[in-house]
């Protein structure tokens, strides 16, 4: 049995996906800076596919009047798409020592404040304990010549 036209419609759209959705496509090309710094983007990619098709069977008649089997030469429509949606999410930044993720949302601050804050508990408790160790520790002094 041969292939349906319908396969053919498939595979051509699947390769086409395959050519534009590739590893690079969510994890970008790396961008030096004169100090050194890179940046890699990051990118969310969603599609979407479909493809369909139908045969019409259309009745024939032979030179007799009756109908004969058209089963073979029925007349194939058929059409495939397919949709790419490339949303950048994030920066990753990394240079100066650290590797930092710069999201790219617009709840991108409120992130960036939970992510810093046991970083900035840690400095508090930090200066707290600094002011501890500066202060010096008075022992009263005991009278050991009290009259009792």
């Amino acid at each position: 049995m041969s292939d349906h036209p319908i396969d053919a419609l498939m595979k051509t759209t699947m390769e086409s996906l395959k050519d534009m959705i590739d590893v690079n496509t969510i994890v970008g090309d790396a961008v030096e800076t004169p100090d050194g710094t890179i940046i890699i983007p990051i990118s969310r990619v969603t599609f979407g596919f479909a493809a369909g098709g139908g045969e019409i069977n259309l009745p024939k008649n032979d030179k007799k009047g009756t109908e004969q089997d058209s089963s073979q030469n029925m007349p194939f429509a058929g059409g495939s798409g397919a949709g790419v949606s490339v949303q950048p999410v994030a920066f990753m930044v990394v240079g100066q020592g650290q590797i930092r993720l710069l999201p790219v949302t617009q709840n991108a601050m409120l992130e960036r404040i939970i992510d810093l804050t046991p970083k900035l508990i840690e400095e508090i408790q930090n200066l707290f304990n600094k002011g501890k160790s500066t202060k010096k520790v008075q022992n009263p002094t005991i009278n050991n010549n009290a009259d009792i």
